[in-house]
């Protein structure tokens, strides 16, 4: 029998689209992330509001999350969804700009949050359906995004100075047309992969686990603080005199150096668990020092600098989090379990954040917000020490439940 052909995505020239889809998605998501509060703050509104606002995307994301993958399974055609969702997000955000009342903000905000929450998890997928009939390595096209993402970033923070915050949508919506364009230049490939339903009985099993439980508990209190970051940070530059360019400037030292330490981590980083947790006591604890920094600044270029520590801590945190996961659990439970951890720690933490972290920066500044900051994440290091020496003392092995 002729041997088999290997499909034509291997050429490495046609999945050129797929590097610019990760560079595009991510950079819009850099976009979004780190500027439309401040488009929101100069509309009229403050820190508690556009916080409570920025909260509703992740109690969307609760609704929308398992719609898009309902749809990627019943279509198996992730490229499809793809652009449904980022036409979606080109036409909302230009009735964002349009809109007149609150009201009409927060209807229309509600619908953005339901195509763009899972607009970065939705490309992952699409990466992966071509890297595995490619036989290419995922990172390789992810590191695009974070290029992406630390790049356009700037290029965000230039426009703005520039040509003030109707740049913002119009950049906004010129990168998803970019993506949406790269994307309709891909090989064309049906098969989505094989991304089971989660099961709700396993669910529930990984939440008995006390020992996961605890681990998660503390990985909220570390979390709460990054997402208050990530979301008010650029009001403490701009509150500090700097321009949109320093917000852009700390967001490029934050992520260009990303990959490299997960590269890092991944080759040399032991996979026990009483190793792991040293290394979260201790990543913990430069977050800790990253939060007291925060609250001794007086000038935006100091703010720039900090934000180099990102790097390290939340690549660091979250690779850590997820193989910590995967070991408190025995195999059945760990899918089960990582979306436990992503629903906490990406959901759960980015809503407190936005509730308790507005009403700490509209009331009491940001320097108390960074000092509450500082104390959570000294819990939470406190309690991953603690955690970690009963697991070195008592050793751990992980217990597979019976069904009744």
């Amino acid at each position: 029998m002729a041997p088999l052909r290997k499909p034509a995505i291997t050429n490495v020239t046609s999945l050129l689209p797929l590097e610019l889809i990760n560079f595009f998605v991510f950079g819009a998501m850099a976009i979004f992330s780190a500027f439309f509060q401040l488009y929101l703050q100069e509309a009229g509104m403050n820190k508690l509001e556009i916080g409570l606002l920025l909260a509703f995307g992740p109690l969307v994301s609760l609704a929308a999350n398992p719609f898009w993958k309902y749809c990627n399974d019943r279509q198996q055609n992730t490229k499809f969804v793809l652009l449904l969702m980022m036409s979606g997000l080109v036409l909302i955000a230009y009735l964002i700009y349009r809109v007149e009342t609150y009201q009409m903000l927060y209807l229309a905000m509600l619908l953005f949050f339901f195509f763009q929450t899972p607009l970065l998890s939705q490309s992952n997928t699409l990466t992966l359906c071509y890297t595995e009939h490619a036989g290419r390595k995922f990172e390789s096209f992810r590191t695009w995004g974070s290029i992406g993402w630390a790049f356009i970033a700037v290029l965000t923070g230039a426009s703005l100075d520039a040509a003030g915050p109707i740049s913002l949508i119009v950049l906004f919506t010129a990168i998803l047309l970019l993506a949406i364009i790269a994307t309709l230049l891909l090989p064309p490939l049906q098969k989505a992969p094989d991304t089971p339903w989660l099961n709700y009985w396993e669910f529930t099993r990984s939440m008995h686990n006390k020992y996961f439980m605890s681990f998660v508990f503390l990985c909220m209190l570390v979390a709460v603080p990054n997402s208050m970051n990530a979301l008010f940070m650029p009001f403490f530059v701009t509150d500090l005199g700097g321009s949109k360019l320093y917000v852009g400037l700390a967001v490029f030292i934050s992520t260009i150096f990303e990959v490299g330490v997960l590269i890092l981590l991944r080759r040399y980083m032991k996979r026990k668990i009483t190793h792991l947790m040293v290394c979260l006591f201790l990543v913990s604890l430069v977050l800790s020092l990253r939060w007291l920094l925060m609250t001794e600044v007086t000038t935006p270029v100091e703010i720039v600098g900090i934000q180099a520590l990102h790097t390290v801590t939340l690549g660091g945190f979250f690779y850590v989090g997820i193989q910590l996961t995967n070991l408190f659990l025995p195999r059945p439970y760990r899918s089960s379990g990582q979306a436990v951890f992503t629903l906490m720690l990406g959901g759960v933490s980015g809503l407190i954040a936005g509730i308790f972290g507005g009403w700490l920066y509209q009331y009491f500044g940001a320097i108390t917000m960074y000092k509450i900051s500082m104390m959570m994440t000294l819990g939470g290091s406190l309690g991953f020490g603690i955690m970690g020496y009963r697991l070195y003392r008592h050793g751990y092995t992980p217990v597979i439940f019976r069904k009744e």
